[in-house]
């Protein structure tokens, strides 16, 4: 029976691609057969995780520069011939007490979680429409459906999610509905991961700030970068052929409580 899992002879790009959940997400795309390329800034961050990774590449790129985003996307194209998969994961962001937050720190996030993922999609899809087949997954956030418990965060105010990463994550919602569903008759697909808490390593220090996230889940624990393995590639492969515009949301239980 064939593996609809396999991303064998697939080309995968990644933004955000050697950050904590981003490396997880490349290397499973690696381990099931694709060629990925990883866009960022830091080569020297990229060698750091993917040194010994024969199929994973990096090219330079400014998520906040539309000329930069299109000049590696072009890039990809021009190595391999086309791209199969995007996963919008790449994230930058200003964060600030709610009363606080002044225009620009507003602006900013709201850039770097919604506008980058904007420009990413609007430059890879002439690429996809002219193969006629493409996956297209944004990385959201559970943000994007529901507002923080502030109860979680009494204590640990800085670790709180400022209000433009919502905002920023359900306008990705939306963004995926959208071109789900004007990309369907090119048979592109475009979905979405909303992920739960899946707290840094270094945030993971705080036992007390994990031990609130923990009694928010129903599963009782945090996320692993490892929990969203089988998201990623069932929509990243022909197993999710006929699923366009959803969301998946891997987040323990926390939105249901």
């Amino acid at each position: 029976m064939e593996n609809l899992f396999s991303l064998k002879g697939k080309t995968a790009i990644i933004t955000g691609g050697y950050g904590y959940l981003g490396q997880d997400m490349a290397k499973t795309l690696d381990n099931f057969g694709a060629k990925v390329y990883v866009l960022g800034k830091s080569k020297e961050k990229f060698d750091g995780v993917f040194k010994s990774f024969d199929n994973v590449s990096f090219v330079e790129m400014d998520l906040s520069d539309s000329v930069s985003i299109k000049t590696a996307i072009q890039n990809v194209v021009d190595t391999e011939g086309a791209v199969d998969i995007l996963v919008n994961n790449g994230y930058y962001g200003a964060a600030n007490n709610p009363t606080e937050m002044t225009n620009n720190e507003w602006e900013v996030g709201i850039d770097g979680g919604l506008n980058s993922v904007f420009r990413c999609i609007l430059e890879v899809i002439p690429h996809m429409i002219n193969k006629e087949s493409g996956k297209i997954i944004n990385i959201a956030s559970m943000y994007g459906l529901t507002v923080p418990d502030f109860d979680v965060y009494k204590g640990f105010e800085d670790f709180l999610n400022p209000p433009n990463y919502g905002v920023a994550k359900s306008g990705v919602l939306h963004m995926t509905k959208y071109y789900a569903s004007y990309l369907g008759k090119f048979g592109i697909t475009v979905n979405a991961i909303s992920p739960g808490a899946f707290p840094s390593k270094l945030v993971q220090k705080k036992k007390g700030f994990i031990d609130n996230l923990v009694d928010n889940t129903a599963l009782k624990r945090i996320g692993d970068p490892k929990d969203l393995r089988g998201t990623l590639i069932l929509l990243a492969s022909s197993a999710s052929d006929y699923i366009t515009g959803q969301n998946m949301v891997v987040d323990g239980g926390w939105t249901i409580k």
